[in-house]
């Protein structure tokens, strides 16, 4: 099961990513469409194992997870 972290930019996401690599996980960045209320296209980090640790250590970052998305067993 691949998690999708949305974050509010591309900058916090490459940021997220390199983090996340950096610290053992695997991570790809993925743009996602117009998510309505104002917030603009949106950029997720695609993360399939330790979802919850790898959003804790993105806020610990300074880098804010908007919200979560379960992506199923997408390649």
């Amino acid at each position: 099961m691949k998690i999708l972290l949305i974050v509010g930019s591309v900058t916090y996401a490459m940021k997220g990513k390199n983090l996340l690599v950096k610290n053992g996980f695997r991570a790809s960045v993925e743009r996602i469409p117009h998510i309505g209320g104002g917030a603009g296209c949106g950029y997720g980090i695609n993360v399939s194992e330790g979802a919850s640790e790898a959003e804790t250590l993105l806020q610990e970052a300074g880098i804010r997870v908007l919200r979560r998305e379960e992506r199923g067993n997408l390649p």
